[in-house]
């Protein structure tokens, strides 16, 4: 246990990998009904079938609204393989990363970034299943349970 006196100082690495960017889509992204994720592509769909099947538009046209209704019924079903397989594309896939957490500020920083939200400016703390999003200047923030201590985890609670 921590003395009251000394300053709460905590550091930790962890790879930016699959697993880790599997685990931020999953934690991160509200659930949303069926019906709301695929309003866009049922939409699409049907435009595009009556188009085909009940006008004398271009039937290009038509076949292209179609498809493209299609195309959105596949990219909301893959949507989360589609993001993470687009993380482990960037430049900063496999980059190590540190997280330093005190009584000022929680920061995270690697070769690529360096990301300092000091907690004036944090709007909010949220504990998840595995971690904590964290809401600085309307951007959200995933950090996993699995690089902090019970220690930190406690603090964070307190800091929510």
């Amino acid at each position: 246990m921590q003395n009251i006196s000394e300053p709460f100082n905590y550091q930790s690495t962890f790879v930016l990998d699959k697993s880790h960017f599997s685990e931020c889509y999953e934690e991160s992204v509200t659930p949303q009904p069926f019906f709301a994720l695929y309003l866009k592509a049922i939409v699409m769909l049907l435009i595009g079938a009556g188009l085909v099947l009940f006008s004398e538009v271009n039937p290009y046209a038509a076949w292209f609204i179609f498809l493209l209704g299609v195309l959105e019924v596949v990219s909301t079903y893959y949507r989360k393989p589609w993001w993470v397989m687009r993380q482990m594309l960037s430049k900063v896939a496999k980059a190590e990363v540190t997280l330093e957490v005190t009584d000022e500020y929680i920061r995270t920083y690697s070769f690529y970034s360096d990301n300092k939200m000091l907690y004036d400016d944090i709007d909010s703390i949220a504990a998840t299943d595995k971690g904590w999003l964290i809401g600085h200047k309307s951007v959200r923030h995933y950090i996993a349970n699995r690089c902090l201590t019970e220690q930190v985890q406690l603090f964070l609670k307190n800091k929510a």
